[in-house]
Protein backbone atom coordinates (compact mmCIF):
# COMPACT_ATOMS: atom_id res chain seq x y z
CA UNK A 1 0.00 0.00 0.00
CA UNK A 2 1.51 3.36 -1.00
CA UNK A 3 2.41 5.80 1.77
CA UNK A 4 0.53 9.10 1.38
CA UNK A 5 2.58 12.20 0.53
CA UNK A 6 0.83 14.68 2.84
CA UNK A 7 3.24 17.55 2.13
CA UNK A 8 2.25 17.59 -1.52
CA UNK A 9 -1.45 17.94 -0.78
CA UNK A 10 -3.18 21.27 -1.35
CA UNK A 11 -3.89 23.82 1.38
CA UNK A 12 -7.26 25.60 1.43
CA UNK A 13 -6.01 28.79 3.14
CA UNK A 14 -4.25 29.96 -0.03
CA UNK A 15 -1.38 31.67 1.78
CA UNK A 16 2.08 31.44 0.24
CA UNK A 17 4.95 31.05 2.72
CA UNK A 18 8.03 33.22 2.26
CA UNK A 19 10.46 30.81 3.89
CA UNK A 20 10.11 27.31 5.31
CA UNK A 21 12.95 24.97 6.06
CA UNK A 22 15.51 23.94 8.65
CA UNK A 23 18.09 25.78 10.74
CA UNK A 24 20.74 24.76 13.21
CA UNK A 25 21.92 21.86 11.02
CA UNK A 26 25.62 21.15 11.59
CA UNK A 27 27.43 19.47 8.72
CA UNK A 28 31.01 19.07 7.51
CA UNK A 29 32.02 21.61 4.89
CA UNK A 30 35.02 21.94 2.63
CA UNK A 31 35.45 25.61 1.76
CA UNK A 32 38.03 27.11 -0.57
CA UNK A 33 38.91 30.79 -0.32
CA UNK A 34 39.68 31.60 -3.94
CA UNK A 35 42.73 29.67 -5.17
CA UNK A 36 43.87 28.71 -1.67
CA UNK A 37 43.71 25.04 -0.66
CA UNK A 38 40.33 23.95 0.68
CA UNK A 39 39.86 23.83 4.44
CA UNK A 40 37.45 21.40 6.09
CA UNK A 41 35.36 22.83 8.89
CA UNK A 42 32.04 22.25 10.65
CA UNK A 43 29.34 24.61 9.42
CA UNK A 44 25.90 25.46 10.75
CA UNK A 45 23.32 25.59 7.98
CA UNK A 46 19.93 27.22 7.59
CA UNK A 47 18.20 26.05 4.40
CA UNK A 48 14.76 27.18 3.28
CA UNK A 49 12.51 27.51 0.27
CA UNK A 50 9.44 29.56 -0.54
CA UNK A 51 6.21 27.57 -0.64
CA UNK A 52 3.38 28.28 -3.11
CA UNK A 53 -0.06 28.99 -1.70
CA UNK A 54 -1.57 25.76 -3.00
CA UNK A 55 1.01 23.42 -1.43
CA UNK A 56 0.54 22.15 2.11
CA UNK A 57 4.17 21.63 3.05
CA UNK A 58 7.73 21.16 1.89
CA UNK A 59 9.86 18.02 2.08
CA UNK A 60 12.25 18.79 4.92
CA UNK A 61 14.34 15.65 4.41
CA UNK A 62 15.29 16.82 0.92
CA UNK A 63 16.96 19.87 2.42
CA UNK A 64 19.37 17.61 4.32
CA UNK A 65 19.72 15.32 1.30
CA UNK A 66 20.96 18.30 -0.70
CA UNK A 67 24.03 18.52 1.56
CA UNK A 68 24.45 14.78 1.98
CA UNK A 69 24.37 14.09 -1.75
CA UNK A 70 26.83 16.89 -2.41
CA UNK A 71 29.25 15.41 0.12
CA UNK A 72 28.80 11.83 -1.10
CA UNK A 73 29.30 12.82 -4.73
CA UNK A 74 32.65 14.42 -3.98
CA UNK A 75 31.62 17.82 -5.34
CA UNK A 76 34.31 20.53 -5.48
CA UNK A 77 34.76 22.58 -2.28
CA UNK A 78 32.25 25.33 -1.78
CA UNK A 79 33.47 28.85 -2.48
CA UNK A 80 31.95 32.29 -2.95
CA UNK A 81 31.77 31.80 -6.71
CA UNK A 82 29.88 28.50 -6.75
CA UNK A 83 27.35 29.26 -4.01
CA UNK A 84 24.83 30.05 -6.78
CA UNK A 85 25.04 26.47 -8.05
CA UNK A 86 24.04 25.16 -4.62
CA UNK A 87 21.01 27.47 -4.61
CA UNK A 88 20.03 26.35 -8.10
CA UNK A 89 20.18 22.72 -6.99
CA UNK A 90 18.03 23.55 -3.96
CA UNK A 91 15.12 25.07 -5.87
CA UNK A 92 15.21 22.31 -8.48
CA UNK A 93 15.19 19.55 -5.87
CA UNK A 94 12.28 21.11 -3.97
CA UNK A 95 10.46 22.37 -7.08
CA UNK A 96 10.31 25.76 -5.37
CA UNK A 97 10.02 29.29 -6.78
CA UNK A 98 12.84 30.47 -4.51
CA UNK A 99 15.25 29.44 -1.79
CA UNK A 100 17.83 30.65 0.69
CA UNK A 101 20.93 29.15 2.29
CA UNK A 102 22.90 30.58 5.23
CA UNK A 103 26.19 28.90 6.15
CA UNK A 104 28.17 29.91 9.25
CA UNK A 105 31.52 28.39 10.12
CA UNK A 106 34.85 29.04 11.85
CA UNK A 107 37.71 29.78 9.48
CA UNK A 108 41.35 29.41 10.52
CA UNK A 109 44.27 31.42 9.18
CA UNK A 110 47.90 30.60 9.95
CA UNK A 111 49.59 33.84 10.95
CA UNK A 112 53.23 34.67 11.59
CA UNK A 113 54.11 36.78 14.60
CA UNK A 114 55.66 40.11 13.53
CA UNK A 115 59.04 39.85 15.29
CA UNK A 116 59.71 36.25 16.38
CA UNK A 117 58.20 34.74 13.24
CA UNK A 118 56.44 32.01 15.23
CA UNK A 119 53.42 30.66 13.38
CA UNK A 120 50.00 29.86 14.86
CA UNK A 121 46.36 29.60 13.84
CA UNK A 122 43.77 32.29 14.53
CA UNK A 123 40.06 31.65 14.14
CA UNK A 124 37.50 33.94 12.51
CA UNK A 125 33.75 33.60 12.03
CA UNK A 126 32.50 33.50 8.43
CA UNK A 127 28.96 33.50 7.07
CA UNK A 128 27.85 32.94 3.48
CA UNK A 129 24.27 33.77 2.50
CA UNK A 130 22.62 33.22 -0.84
CA UNK A 131 19.05 33.74 -1.99
CA UNK A 132 17.33 33.05 -5.28
CA UNK A 133 13.83 34.14 -6.29
CA UNK A 134 12.86 33.51 -9.87
CA UNK A 135 15.70 34.91 -11.97
CA UNK A 136 17.07 37.12 -9.20
CA UNK A 137 20.11 35.97 -7.22
CA UNK A 138 21.80 37.81 -4.36
CA UNK A 139 24.61 36.76 -2.05
CA UNK A 140 26.43 38.16 0.96
CA UNK A 141 29.74 37.36 2.64
CA UNK A 142 30.20 38.21 6.32
CA UNK A 143 33.33 38.02 8.45
CA UNK A 144 33.80 38.76 12.14
CA UNK A 145 37.34 39.85 12.90
CA UNK A 146 38.82 40.23 16.41
CA UNK A 147 41.24 43.15 16.69
CA UNK A 148 42.77 45.54 19.21
CA UNK A 149 41.71 49.19 19.51
CA UNK A 150 43.35 51.90 21.62
CA UNK A 151 41.42 55.00 22.66
CA UNK A 152 42.74 58.26 21.10
CA UNK A 153 41.17 60.35 23.87
CA UNK A 154 42.78 58.31 26.62
CA UNK A 155 46.15 58.61 24.92
CA UNK A 156 45.77 62.38 24.52
CA UNK A 157 44.78 63.17 28.11
CA UNK A 158 46.98 60.69 29.98
CA UNK A 159 50.52 61.41 31.16
CA UNK A 160 51.38 57.81 30.34
CA UNK A 161 49.53 54.82 28.93
CA UNK A 162 46.12 54.62 27.30
CA UNK A 163 43.22 52.26 27.73
CA UNK A 164 42.77 49.65 25.05
CA UNK A 165 40.52 46.69 24.48
CA UNK A 166 39.73 43.81 22.21
CA UNK A 167 37.24 44.76 19.53
CA UNK A 168 35.26 42.95 16.87
CA UNK A 169 34.77 44.27 13.35
CA UNK A 170 31.96 42.63 11.37
CA UNK A 171 31.95 43.18 7.62
CA UNK A 172 29.12 42.14 5.31
CA UNK A 173 29.49 42.66 1.57
CA UNK A 174 27.14 42.03 -1.32
CA UNK A 175 29.61 41.35 -4.12
CA UNK A 176 29.24 42.07 -7.82
CA UNK A 177 31.97 39.49 -8.36
CA UNK A 178 33.66 37.05 -5.97
CA UNK A 179 35.66 38.52 -3.10
CA UNK A 180 38.00 36.38 -1.05
CA UNK A 181 37.39 36.00 2.66
CA UNK A 182 41.05 36.69 3.41
CA UNK A 183 40.76 40.09 1.68
CA UNK A 184 37.98 41.16 4.03
CA UNK A 185 39.93 39.94 7.04
CA UNK A 186 42.93 42.03 6.04
CA UNK A 187 40.84 45.17 5.53
CA UNK A 188 39.54 44.89 9.09
CA UNK A 189 42.94 44.17 10.62
CA UNK A 190 44.68 46.96 8.74
CA UNK A 191 42.14 49.52 9.95
CA UNK A 192 42.50 48.51 13.62
CA UNK A 193 45.05 49.71 16.13
CA UNK A 194 46.64 46.26 15.99
CA UNK A 195 45.76 42.73 14.94
CA UNK A 196 45.65 39.54 17.00
CA UNK A 197 47.75 36.36 16.90
CA UNK A 198 47.47 32.94 18.46
CA UNK A 199 51.05 32.84 19.82
CA UNK A 200 53.25 35.80 20.70
CA UNK A 201 56.70 36.00 22.24
CA UNK A 202 57.82 38.93 24.40
CA UNK A 203 59.34 40.80 21.47
CA UNK A 204 56.04 40.45 19.60
CA UNK A 205 54.05 41.72 22.59
CA UNK A 206 56.30 44.77 22.80
CA UNK A 207 55.88 45.46 19.08
CA UNK A 208 52.08 45.11 19.12
CA UNK A 209 51.64 47.16 22.29
CA UNK A 210 53.65 49.99 20.78
CA UNK A 211 51.94 49.63 17.41
CA UNK A 212 48.52 50.00 19.03
CA UNK A 213 49.76 53.07 20.91
CA UNK A 214 50.94 54.61 17.65
CA UNK A 215 47.63 53.80 15.91
CA UNK A 216 44.80 54.89 18.24
CA UNK A 217 41.29 54.26 16.93
CA UNK A 218 37.83 55.23 18.16
CA UNK A 219 35.06 52.79 17.32
CA UNK A 220 33.97 55.43 14.80
CA UNK A 221 37.40 55.28 13.18
CA UNK A 222 37.13 51.52 12.79
CA UNK A 223 33.89 51.60 10.80
CA UNK A 224 34.85 54.66 8.75
CA UNK A 225 38.21 53.19 7.81
CA UNK A 226 36.71 49.93 6.63
CA UNK A 227 33.71 51.57 4.92
CA UNK A 228 35.87 53.97 2.93
CA UNK A 229 37.84 51.06 1.50
CA UNK A 230 34.73 49.08 0.62
CA UNK A 231 33.14 52.10 -1.08
CA UNK A 232 36.20 52.39 -3.30
CA UNK A 233 36.11 48.70 -4.31
CA UNK A 234 34.18 48.25 -7.61
CA UNK A 235 33.49 44.60 -6.74
CA UNK A 236 31.28 45.67 -3.82
CA UNK A 237 27.63 46.44 -4.60
CA UNK A 238 26.67 47.04 -0.97
CA UNK A 239 28.09 46.61 2.50
CA UNK A 240 27.57 46.90 6.24
CA UNK A 241 30.36 47.46 8.75
CA UNK A 242 29.87 47.21 12.50
CA UNK A 243 32.50 47.53 15.20
CA UNK A 244 32.13 46.80 18.88
CA UNK A 245 34.70 47.75 21.52
CA UNK A 246 34.53 45.68 24.70
CA UNK A 247 35.61 48.56 26.89
CA UNK A 248 38.32 47.96 29.47
CA UNK A 249 37.28 50.87 31.75
CA UNK A 250 33.48 50.53 31.48
CA UNK A 251 31.02 47.74 32.13
CA UNK A 252 29.47 48.30 28.71
CA UNK A 253 30.68 48.22 25.14
CA UNK A 254 30.77 50.89 22.45
CA UNK A 255 29.63 50.23 18.90
CA UNK A 256 29.21 51.93 15.52
CA UNK A 257 27.68 50.84 12.22
CA UNK A 258 27.69 52.02 8.60
CA UNK A 259 25.55 50.36 5.91
CA UNK A 260 25.29 51.27 2.24
CA UNK A 261 23.49 49.63 -0.65
CA UNK A 262 22.12 46.51 1.03
CA UNK A 263 18.47 47.50 0.53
Amino acid sequence: MPIPDVQSESDHRRLAIDQVGIRGLRYPLAFADGDAPAQTTIATFAVSVSLPEDRKGTHMSRLVELLEDRTAAGEPPLDVANLRALLDALVVRLDAPGGRIDIAFPWFVRKTAPISGVASLLDYEVRLSGEIAGDRYASEVTVQVPVTSLCPCSKEISDYGAHNQRSTIAITVRPREPIRVCELLRVAEEEASAELYGILKRADEKYLTERAYDNPRFVEDLVRGVASRLEADPRVAGFAVEAENFESIHNHSAFARIARGLG
